[in-house]
């Protein structure tokens, strides 16, 4: 079973200056931090910022490729973890309605299916093994303070902090 996931955002983990993307359940309270390449989290950021670059980057191309081909990409399923390492699935629909699933890593995914308005699923059994659960109440406490603090500091990152 596939939950449906959004992108909270990308961060910049200290002091290991390892970008992060945050999933969060849509209808729930877990997320999911899967750790990232600097390139990747960029591309992650200019789709979620909307930044149109001159020229083509690679995830841009990739998904004109897919266009090109008449294809649509219905969805990412982000679907296990082995040995700290991420996987995930692009599903893909040709034009005679031929599904079609092919493996990649969850980085490059999540920004292929930001840029086409894909869904981001994460497998139940993910969520269940890495998911961190944080309560969205706001009744006070030093958890929710951390928990808004990492919200503002979503909020305030820029593309540019993963230039390099």
């Amino acid at each position: 079973m596939m939950i449906s996931m959004e992108v909270i955002g990308v961060r910049v983990e200290m002091p290991s200056n390892q970008p992060i993307v945050l999933l969060k359940e849509i209808d729930g309270s877990r997320f999911l931090p899967i750790w990232v390449g600097a390139v990747e989290a960029t591309a992650i950021a200019f789709a979620q910022q909307g930044v149109e670059p001159a020229r083509p980057l690679t995830h841009d191309l990739t998904n004109l490729i897919i266009e090109e081909l008449d294809a649509t990409m219905t969805a990412v399923h982000v679907t296990h973890i082995k040995d700290g390492v991420f996987f995930a699935l692009i599903q893909l629909r040709d034009r005679a309605g031929q599904a079609h699933s092919i493996s990649a890593r969850p980085s490059d995914a999540i920004a292929l299916a930001l840029r086409a308005s894909a869904n981001i699923l994460a497998s139940v059994e993910l969520l269940d093994e890495i998911g961190i659960e944080i309560p969205s109440d706001n009744q006070g406490g030093d958890e929710n303070i951390e928990v808004e603090r990492f919200r503002e500091f979503l909020d305030q990152i820029n593309p540019e902090d993963f230039a390099g």
